[in-house]
């Protein structure tokens, strides 16, 4: 009997992070990215192969001011992420980290709203152990007899950087070992012929090489998937914001779309039957680009009221500022203090009651407080839902922290201060920049890791290593988030809820008029500046 040949696709969006329409919030132009672009390649997709299933990937419910003003300004409409997600017939989504930052009724709202199941295995109710809204993965059956499972995960690193109550009563497991379990189940006790495994996580290996890419913790654990646990055809990963395609790992056919909407991922499967059933005879990965397709009409007027309504509070002003608060130059507010990040320091010292701070500059694309300040202004430059928390740390921790800080720069081949490739790839991690206030430091990038930091005094004295200090940062670092160790664990004197967008902007309101000031309490230098070193030589290049 002649073998029974087909072809499905897959197609997956991963870190969307609430990019809907193909606007930035900042300025109101064009970009070319977002579900709205994206549904217009799903449609074309499946009109070209009904046989096709669509799969996000997690990190949907969070991340741009149509979204917060959805979970904290005003929830009357419905959760506009997933309003769209209903219109394109998603078949899945997986839970990812961000998912959680608004906590557990707004997720459950959005799980409730949603006409698709969310699935993630390893994220289970602590006292039952079961899946945490039930359903750890799907089957479909195609028309022809295929069966296709997707299984979800998602990155158990969560509980070091989200707030405790926002994850209270939930256990994150280990992946791998959830995948074996459900794998096999899928493949022994479903019949899957094809197990699709859509994880919210990436890659701790680099996908072609298999060196190592990210530190040993299980925060990324895709290439460990494709070794390990057997009985996947092809991984779905994301979380790295990375573009990644047309690759295989052990034989199981990757893939990456990168955030935002940039792209949609499509997987091409070839099948086969015969006497045994379906297999796979080909896979191939690839990214289509958002940017050569317009907004699908149906998602843009899904969304178009409570767009309207965001951009209307978007434009409220809060407060102005005396003296120039803008940044001309990323770079150079790395490298010397800039007011704004002497302000956000200020502001989380003053609603703390903790004299030190330390704050991130998140991104390569604030451009700081013009003299009219709008909540416009204050989500484009703090662009995290961050809670803040006040730890007790030592002298020891805060010398460590500087010391992970300085790690992000290096020296160029003429001498000059450059960015460590490290915190671009595989993708930007400006955010794990620390900027203290409170404290006098300099920093020698001319010197060797775990050396760098040759002056540590508060108030003109040395800090020695075991003084106590309260220290307020935000909720993701101080759980350790980017690799800072030594704050995990330390004992919390003080938990503050409110997101940091909430509390800038209320800082500003109460005071109506803000002062542009940086008192330099800190330098990076290279050690060449004693000798006259010119400071555009310093300049970190990307």
């Amino acid at each position: 009997m002649e073998n029974q040949m087909c072809e499905v696709v897959l197609l997956e969006t991963s870190d969307l992070h609430g990019v809907v329409l193909p606007r930035s919030y900042a300025d109101q132009s064009a970009i070319g990215q977002g579900l709205a672009r994206i549904a217009s390649i799903v449609r074309e997709m499946r009109q070209i192969n009904p046989q096709t299933l669509l799969i996000d990937n997690g990190d949907c419910l969070q991340g741009t001011p149509l979204t917060y003003y959805h979970a904290k300004v005003n929830d009357t409409a419905a959760n506009p992420v997933v309003a769209c997600m209903n219109a394109l017939s998603y078949d899945a989504a997986v839970l990812g980290n961000h998912e959680f930052n608004y906590g557990m009724p707004y997720l459950r709202g959005a799980v409730e709203a949603s006409s698709f199941p969310w699935l993630s295995a390893n994220t289970m109710d602590a006292e039952t152990g079961a899946p945490l809204f039930g359903k750890p993965y799907i089957v479909r059956e195609m028309p022809n007899g295929l069966r296709i499972g997707v299984l979800g995960l998602t990155t158990s690193y969560i509980p070091n950087w989200e707030h405790p109550q926002h994850i209270k009563g939930i256990q994150f497991g280990d992946a791998v070992e959830a995948a074996r379990q459900w794998v096999n189940r899928l493949r022994r006790e479903e019949r899957a012929d094809v197990v699709i495994v859509s994880y919210h996580g990436g890659f701790e290996r680099d996908p072609i090489t298999g060196d190592a890419t990210e530190p040993l913790t299980d925060e990324n654990v895709g290439y460990t998937l494709c070794e390990q646990v057997s009985g996947i055809d092809v991984l779905l990963t994301g979380h790295q914001h990375r573009a990644i395609a047309d690759c295989k790992i052990n034989g199981v056919c990757v893939v990456q779309p990168a955030n935002e909407g940039r792209f949609l991922a499509k997987v091409t499967l070839q099948l086969a039957k015969g006497e045994s059933g379906w297999t796979v005879t080909g896979s191939r990965s690839e990214l289509i680009s958002a940017a050569n397709y317009g907004p699908d009409e149906v998602i843009v007027r899904i969304v178009e009221e409570v767009e309207a309504l965001t951009q209307d509070w978007l434009d409220q002003p809060t407060g102005f500022v005396e003296g120039d608060m803008m940044i001309t130059s990323h770079a150079d507010a790395r490298l010397r203090e800039h007011p704004l990040i002497e302000f956000i320091n200020r502001v989380q010292m003053d609603v703390s009651g903790a004299d030190i701070s330390n704050t991130s500059l998140f991104d390569n694309h604030s451009k700081g407080f013009s003299q009219h300040i709008t909540m416009r202004d204050i989500i484009s430059n703090y662009v995290y839902p961050n809670t803040l928390k006040v730890l007790r740390i030592s002298g020891r921790d805060i010398r460590a922290a500087l010391e992970k800080s300085a790690e992000y720069f290096k020296l160029g081949a003429e001498g000059e201060i450059v960015v460590n490739h490290s915190f671009l790839t595989p993708k930007p991690q400006h955010y794990n920049y620390d900027m203290w206030e409170g404290i006098d430091y300099t920093l020698d990038i001319s010197l060797p890791f775990g050396r760098r930091v040759t002056k540590l005094e508060r108030n003109g004295r040395l800090i020695a290593e075991d003084e106590s200090f309260d220290v307020v940062m935000n909720n993701y670092r101080a759980g350790g988030g980017g690799n800072y160790t030594m704050f995990q664990h330390k004992p919390v004197v003080k938990n503050i809820a409110t997101d940091m967008i909430e509390l800038l902007a209320d800082y500003i309101r109460n005071r109506s008029r803000i002062e542009a000031t940086a008192n330099g309490n800190w330098r990076v230098v290279n050690g060449s500046e004693s000798q006259g070193m010119p400071l555009d030589r310093e300049r970190p290049r990307e």
